[in-house]
Order: C-alpha cells, then sequence, then structure tokens
C-alpha cells in the first residue's frame, strides 16, 4: 500500500468514524467485564458547540476510550437537556419574528411550536460531537423530556411529596421580569456596579416638621413600603417607635417599629420596611405582622398597587422619581455607591427579589449523605480543592425552589380541586382516584381538576440523570444494576452546586449508594489575554472550523496540552497548530519507517540490538507513568508524557538510532521490533487522536489483532530496567556534547572522529560504545588514564571524555570554557544546597525526590573537583 506524503485528516476522520459507527463498537450491554460508565453533562438541546464542550468531551472521549483498551465494558451515555428557560425564550423570540405573542397562544399550541423547534435543532450538538471522535454510545441517547426520563422525573416528585420533602409556599424568592418565572439562588449572578445611594425623609404623621431620613438603592420601592424600622437600643429615635410616618409621594400612613436587625452604625439608622421586596425585610415583616404590598408585575412595570406610574419600567420610575421626590422636597441627597446586584444567569436580567407562591424541596435531610460521601471521599473530586467549595454550600443549604413560570417543561404533577385543595400523582388516572377518596365524590371527572401551571425547574430532571438513563424508575433492572453507580463525571466546577450536588443527593435518595465514583473538573476555556470566551466578545472561535483547519486530533491536543483538572485554558491557535504538527510528526515517523526495506538475511547490528533494549524499558517505565497520571485524573500530564515519548525518545533517539544506513535495507529483527513499538506507541496515543492513529495502526498489518484500533488492547506492563536506563541518559549526554564538538571545530558528521574516555566512577557506560558510534560516526573509542593533548574535552558526571583534534587548541579558550561550566556546576550546587537546606521540603517531599536531590549534590561535588583539577593543571 503506498503511503501518502502527507497526512490528510479530512480524508481519514469521516471514513474511520463512519467504520466505528458500522462495526457498532461504541455500543454496550451487560455481560461479565467489568463496567465503566460516563453520562454525558447533557448540553441544551437547542445549544451548539462551544469551546467548553470541546474541553469535556475530548476529557470524557479519552477516558472512555481508555477504558474500552483495557478490556472494561465502555458506555457513555449521551443526551441533551431540555432547558426550560433558554429554550422557551428561543421559541418565544421565534414566534415574535412572526408576528405570534406567546399570549395569543393555548399552552398545547406553545408547545406544538417548541417540540417542533426542539425536533428541528435537538440533534445538532449532538452530532458536532461525532465530528471530535466523541465514542459515545449513540442508540442510549437519551432527552430530558422523552418518555422514560419524564415518567422519572413525575414519579420522583409523587415520592418526595408523600414523603414529606416536598412543600408549597408563599416565600421570597428570585424573580427574573424577562424569562417571567422565578429562579433558585444558585442561578443568580453577582455584579458590583456604580449605584446610586438615595436619602428619602419621610415626614412624621401628625406633626407640623418632623421627620425621619432613611437611605436605598431603589426608590421606587417606597412605593411598597408598610414600616420604617429603627434598632430598639437607638436612642436617637425612641420616641418614634409606635408613631406612624408618610411615605413620600403617596402619602400612605405606615408605622414606626422597632427591630434589633437594624444597625445603628449604618446609614442613617432608619430603614424603610418592604415586605414584597426584599428577603430581609420580608422576615422583618412576618415577625411583626406587616401587610406586604406587591408593586411590580411579573415584567418588572409597576403594578396598580404602586398607585403612581403604573405600567411603567422599575428602571425607568427610578429615574423619574428622584425628580419627583426632589420637587416634593423629600429627597434630602444622592450619593454615588458601588453595591452588588443580582442578575439572572439565564437572561441577564436584574433579579427582582418577591414574595410568590411556588413549591420547594427541602434539602437538610437530603444534603447530609451527599456532604457526607464527599468529605469522605467515597466520592472523590480531582481536583480535591473543589471539597471545601462543596462543603460550605451544603453546610449552608436552602430549600430548593423547583417550580418554574413556563409552559416548556415537565409539568407538576399537582391536580387542585374546586375548593383550592389538591391531590399528587403520576397521572390523570390516579389523580381522578385521589380525589374522589379525597372528597367522596364519585360522580368527580378530570374538567372537575385543574392540573398545576407551573413546570418543574430544569435541574429537577437532570439531578436523576445518572439514574433515570439507565430506566432507574422503570421494571427492567438490568442496565440499572450493572452500570450504576457511574464511574465518572467529567464536569465544570461552576455547575457544582446545580448540578454535582444534586446528583448526589439523588443518588443517595432513590437508590441508596453514590451516583459515580469521581468527579473531574475541567477549567474554564479563556482566551490568551484572560478573558472568559464568549459570543458577545466575538473571542471565541468556532470548533467546527478549528477541525476542518487543524483535524480533530489536532484540536483534541491543542485543547489538552495546558489545561490540568480544575485549571483555566488560555486558548489560542497556536495550541491545536501544535496538535496538527503533533500529527505530521507521527505521519512522518510511520512513513519512514514503512519505507525502509526489509532484509531476513542482514545481520542485527549492535546499535540497534541495544537500542531496542532501551527503548523496550523506557516504554515500559512511560507506561506505568502514564498508568498512575490517569489514577490521579491528570490527563493533561498524561498526554504531554505521551507526547515527549514519541517525539524525543522514539523519533529522536530510537528510529536515529535503528534506521540503516542510505541505501541499506533494515535487518528484519530491528524492523520487527520497530513495527511492534510503533503499534504499542499508537495504542497509548490512541485515547487522545483516535483518527491518525487507526489510520496508522490498520496499515501496521499484519502485525496486529482484531478489526479497530479502539478495541484493541492497552500494551501490557511489565517492569523495567532503571539502571539501564539511567546508563542510556549518560550515554545521550555523552553524545549530545560530541555533536557540540562537532559543531564547535566544524567537523563534518561524515569525517569519522576517534573518541577517548578517562573513566571516573560513573558516566562512563562501556557498553553503549556502539550507541555512540552510530550516532556520532566515531572511528574508536578508547579508554586512556591522562587527558591527551590537542582535544576537546568534556565532563558526563566523573568520567572525561576527549575528542583529538588536528589543530592545537588555544588553552586560553579552553581554560575560559572550563571556567564558565564550573560557574555553571556551582551555581547548579548551589541550587541543590538551597532546596535541601530547607527543611520543610525535606521534611515533606516523597523519599524519592529528596534522594535524587542528594544525588544531584554528589554529581556536581564531583564534577567541580574534576574541573577545579582540570583548570588549575591549565593554569
Amino acid at each position: 500500500m503506498e503511503i501518502a506524503s502527507k497526512y490528510d485528516p479530512s480524508q481519514c476522520e469521516e471514513k474511520w468514524y463512519s467504520y466505528w459507527m458500522e462495526k457498532g463498537f461504541f455500543k454496550s450491554k451487560p455481560d461479565d467485564r467489568e463496567p465503566y460508565t460516563i453520562v454525558i453533562p447533557p448540553p441544551n438541546v437547542t445549544g451548539v458547540l462551544h469551546m467548553g464542550h470541546m474541553l469535556n468531551n475530548t476529557i470524557q472521549d479519552i477516558l472512555i476510550r481508555r477504558a474500552r483498551m483495557l478490556g472494561k465494558n465502555a458506555c457513555w451515555v449521551p443526551g441533551t437537556d431540555h432547558a426550560s428557560i433558554a429554550t422557551e425564550a428561543k421559541v418565544v423570540n421565534k414566534l415574535r419574528e412572526q408576528g405570534i405573542a406567546k399570549t395569543s397562544l393555548t399552552r398545547d399550541e406553545f408547545l406544538k411550536h417548541a417540540w417542533e423547534w426542539t425536533d428541528k435543532h435537538g440533534g445538532i450538538i449532538l452530532e458536532q460531537l461525532k465530528k471530535l471522535g466523541a465514542s459515545c454510545d449513540w442508540d442510549r441517547t437519551c432527552f430530558t423530556m422523552d418518555e422514560t426520563r419524564s415518567k422519572a422525573v413525575i414519579e420522583a416528585f409523587v415520592d418526595l411529596y408523600r414523603k414529606g420533602y416536598i412543600y408549597r409556599g408563599v416565600r421570597m424568592v428570585n424573580w427574573d421580569p424577562k424569562a417571567l418565572t422565578a429562579v433558585s439562588d444558585e442561578e443568580v449572578n453577582y455584579k458590583e456596579l456604580d449605584s446610586k445611594l438615595y436619602y428619602i425623609r419621610y415626614k412624621v404623621d401628625g406633626t407640623a416638621d418632623e421627620y425621619v431620613t432613611i437611605a436605598t438603592t431603589r426608590p421606587e420601592t417606597i412605593l411598597g413600603d408598610t414600616a420604617v424600622c429603627v434598632n430598639p437600643a437607638d436612642e436617637r429615635f425612641k420616641h418614634l417607635v409606635g408613631k406612624r410616618v408618610l411615605v413620600p409621594l403617596i402619602n400612605r400612613s405606615i408605622p414606626v417599629i422597632a427591630d434589633e436587625y437594624v444597625d445603628m452604625e449604618f446609614g442613617t439608622g432608619c430603614l424603610k420596611i418592604t415586605p414584597s421586596h426584599d428577603v430581609n425585610d420580608y422576615e422583618i415583616g412576618l415577625r411583626h405582622n406587616l401587610e406586604s404590598i406587591n408593586i411590580l408585575n411579573d415584567d418588572g412595570t409597576l403594578s396598580e398597587a404602586a398607585q403612581i406610574y403604573v405600567g411603567r419600567d422599575r428602571f425607568e420610575v427610578r429615574d423619574e422619581i428622584e425628580g419627583a421626590l426632589k420637587e416634593a422636597g423629600n429627597l434630602v441627597k444622592v450619593e454615588n455607591y458601588k453595591n452588588k446586584v443580582g442578575f439572572s444567569e439565564r437572561t441577564d436580567v436584574v433579579i427582582e427579589p418577591r414574595l410568590s407562591t411556588q413549591w420547594f424541596l427541602r434539602m437538610g435531610e437530603l444534603a447530609k449523605p451527599a456532604l457526607d460521601a464527599v468529605l469522605n471521599d467515597e466520592v472523590r473530586f480531582h481536583p480535591a480543592k473543589f471539597k471545601n467549595l462543596y462543603r460550605h454550600w451544603m453546610e449552608n443549604v436552602k430549600d430548593w425552589c423547583i417550580s418554574r413560570q413556563l409552559w416548556w417543561g415537565h409539568r407538576i404533577p399537582v391536580y387542585y380541586l374546586a375548593d383550592g385543595s389538591f391531590v399528587v400523582a403520576a397521572t390523570e388516572e390516579e389523580a381522578l382516584a385521589l380525589a374522589k377518596e379525597k372528597t367522596g365524590n364519585q360522580a368527580l371527572t378530570m374538567a372537575d381538576l385543574r392540573q398545576d401551571e407551573d413546570v418543574l425547574d430544569t435541574w429537577a430532571s437532570s439531578w436523576l440523570w445518572p439514574i433515570s438513563v439507565f430506566d432507574g424508575f422503570g421494571p427492567d433492572k438490568k442496565d440499572i444494576d450493572y452500570y450504576y453507580p457511574t464511574s465518572d463525571l467529567v464536569t465544570a466546577p461552576d455547575i457544582i452546586f446545580f448540578w454535582v450536588a444534586r446528583m448526589i443527593m439523588a443518588g443517595y435518595y432513590f437508590k441508596g449508594k453514590k451516583p459515580f465514583s469521581n468527579v473531574y473538573y475541567t477549567g474554564t476555556v479563556r482566551d490568551k489575554i484572560g478573558r472568559k470566551m464568549s459570543k458577545s466578545l466575538g473571542n471565541s472561535p468556532d470548533p467546527l472550523d478549528l477541525i476542518a483547519i487543524y483535524g480533530a486530533d489536532g484540536v483534541r491536543v491543542g485543547m489538552l496540552l495546558c489545561s490540568p483538572a480544575g485549571g483555566d485554558l488560555r486558548f489560542d491557535e497556536s495550541l491545536p497548530e501544535q496538535g496538527r504538527n503533533f500529527a505530521n510528526k507521527i505521519w512522518n515517523a510511520f512513513r519512514l519507517v514503512k519505507g525502509w526495506q526489509v532484509s531476513e538475511t542482514a545481520e542485527q547490528p549492535e546499535s540497534a540490538r541495544l537500542a531496542i533494549e532501551w527503548f523496550d524499558n523506557r516504554l515500559q517505565k512511560e507506561l506505568a507513568a502514564i498508568d498512575d497520571m490517569f489514577s490521579k485524573y491528570r490527563v493533561s500530564d498524561a498526554l504531554m508524557a505521551v507526547y515527549n515519548l514519541f517525539w524525543d525518545e522514539f523519533s529522536s533517539w530510537y528510529l536515529e538510532l535503528v534506521k540503516p544506513a542510505f541505501g541499506q535495507p533494515a535487518d528484519a529483527k530491528t524492523y520487527e521490533a520497530t513495527i511492534s513499538f510503533f503499534d504499542q506507541m499508537m495504542r497509548l496515543i490512541h485515547p487522545f487522536m483516535p483518527f491518525i492513529t487507526e489510520e496508522i495502526w490498520q496499515q501496521l498489518s499484519p502485525r496486529k489483532d482484531g478489526e479497530s484500533i479502539m478495541v484493541s488492547m492497552m500494551p501490557e506492563i511489565h517492569g523495567y530496567d532503571e539502571a539501564l536506563l539511567q546508563d542510556f541518559e549518560l550515554v545521550k549526554e555523552a553524545v549530545q556534547n560530541i555533536r557540540t564538538v562537532r559543531k564547535n571545530h566544524n567537523i563534518a558528521m561524515k569525517e569519522a572522529i576517534e573518541l577517548k574516555v578517562m573513566a571516573g566512577e560513573d558516566g562512563y557506560v562501556e557498553r553503549f560504545n556502539a550507541v555512540v558510534s552510530k550516532l556520532t560516526n566515531l572511528s574508536s573509542v578508547t579508554a586512556v588514564t591522562e587527558k591527551p593533548g590537542s582535544a576537546a574535552g568534556f565532563m558526563v558526571k566523573s568520567s572525561e571524555f576527549f575528542v583529538p583534534l588536528a589543530s592545537t587548541i588555544d588553552p586560553q579558550e579552553e581554560l575560559a570554557k572550563l571556567k564558565a561550566e564550573l560557574q555553571y556546576a556551582e551555581g547548579f550546587l548551589a541550587s541543590v544546597m538551597k532546596k535541601l537546606g530547607n527543611e520543610r521540603f525535606v521534611a515533606s517531599a516523597p523519599a524519592n525526590v529528596v534522594a535524587l536531590e542528594q544525588q544531584k549534590k554528589a554529581d556536581a561535588e564531583a564534577k567541580i573537583a574534576v574541573l577545579k583539577d582540570r583548570i588549575a593543571e591549565l593554569q
């Protein structure tokens, strides 16, 4: 087979992905193997692939492909999330463009449009993941609103309600005036803004000219005030407690009350109380039985209850009311003020605290086993630093507002009767039966029941994801019993509360066990100057464009080269370019080896035999190291180890040593070993770069087993000879020094040279003479007991090496080189001594690390001693 001169990803990627799909290599069914399971963090159904998805799914694919090659039954479940708020907003916008208002439609009519939108856009992101090489079991694709997942959500609600975890109540919630729904505390982002602080005076009712002054950043909310509050210990205002004041502009009379919540040192010491529009005011209102006046409509405009500015936007009113207060004589002053303001994560509009009747899930009892599981490492976080963040949230967890005022989503399974009472049931039939039982009226029909208009928070479906994707609420337990708990979860730390914590709670509550064993937190993908990538900044490249330019393998490598767990990735296009260059390096090495003529009768050179022995041990050492890195979820480090092994050790050293002389064939023994190494290297690289490794592996025939590299086994780890590897490092150092001598003295490689060695206690490994000779073109290697005249010298540890030269060496030039070498060696020794002098380092570092530093110290001291002797001879 003729091998193309250049690797062309576009010719390979679709070909091999189609092959894998046709052969069913991604599919998984329960069997007697150890399962390895990942459930995808379901992207929004209407979303498209972005850089964060690329990073997250590359890591998942690496883990799943590696597990498959370790002989495990690997199952990666894909799927999408219905994303209530985001999807409904897109459908509403689409309808608006067509001149249709949501309010003009019935619920069923709107949902028809929503399903049409979902059917049209829902599969886009999953198809894009295939371009990346994602080896998901596509037959298992799930959607949070498909029949199985929806049934699980409803059954979970009913179960939790009946056991007292779910309740309905009027509470202060975060209201999104754009999405027209409540959102949870975790869906609010706080931003520091340049605001204004308005000092407003309220006239004391029944007096001629007595006033109290309050300070607020939201002057429009004075229209909903129902009290002014002071601290009971504040002597300045004691005489006012029990009296009444008039709300400016509308002259509503409200009481002055006393509560220890008020900070006497903050602001004016007087606090306006608006129970319907502030969390703390609401609590004070409950303690003092205050009236609650809601002055805002759902969309953030002022309601009839405000009396003035009715129908006007809250921020327009804020601007106008300043002038009105000034004109009325109630505005004392306005100051510039920095404060933190809550914004909806979904729509990026300012949140309004608002009293609302909502459904809540009690979290305290559910949180305890989920907290313990992470603190005792039953569920491990990588990196572990996120345990503290998790602990803080779980120890301060609040009840979860699970209802949303939307139509797209899982409709709450609560059915109201005419008298306002209700029943909770998974189906209409069950609801009707419960209603008849509750009322004693057997004549009731579904027409007498009204289902709750709200839907459940999107996270109320995705928190069940590791269970529901295996139909854990259904009658067939084969899949859930085999695949659950799942193995690894790969996600972003910004949803540690939204999703990770809640999945752990659901796992222990519904299944009595953890949902996964490990959570790998990716970092945030940022641009090269540190900004988070976003469409609005225009700093995020299209992932599919990158794949078209650099190939999927190149992009995968680029995403991971500098992306440690939990660490942000600063991305620029030099990274996938480096990945593409690595693919080209692999391809060129493959072409080199496959281009050799092979002789069955040619004798194997000693240099090749030694090279094979060395690289076999070098490969084994790296296999063990990479295995350890994966066990610690250091995926980026594992890639770098593979990268360096192929680029530096295999290509730069091994292939240089074994390639036959120009015009000569390779001996069969060396060729077989080289092909075997190439095969093992391809299997080691495959999880990171699936396409090029498959292309090459298929062409290594017949030295392979199976139909695809992705279902072959990882190379076995047999152990290695560390002493041999250390010896070879000395050989490399000698080779590099000889090449430097050639360069400095303009000695061409085609000119054979002598090497004379004055062996010390270390630094000279005679059995590798053939390797040194092959790589540096030596005519001979001779042992000597003293320095020969007119020779360029260097040291490796305590051994001295000399290359005799035809012309006389300038003693002063040689002396200068030796002094420079001595200065470097002394500086190196000083840095080692500083580290060994650090008691904290010596006490806490692993014993082998400390031993390595001590060995460096001994080597440096020996080298310094020899250099000083040489300098003394020349002076």
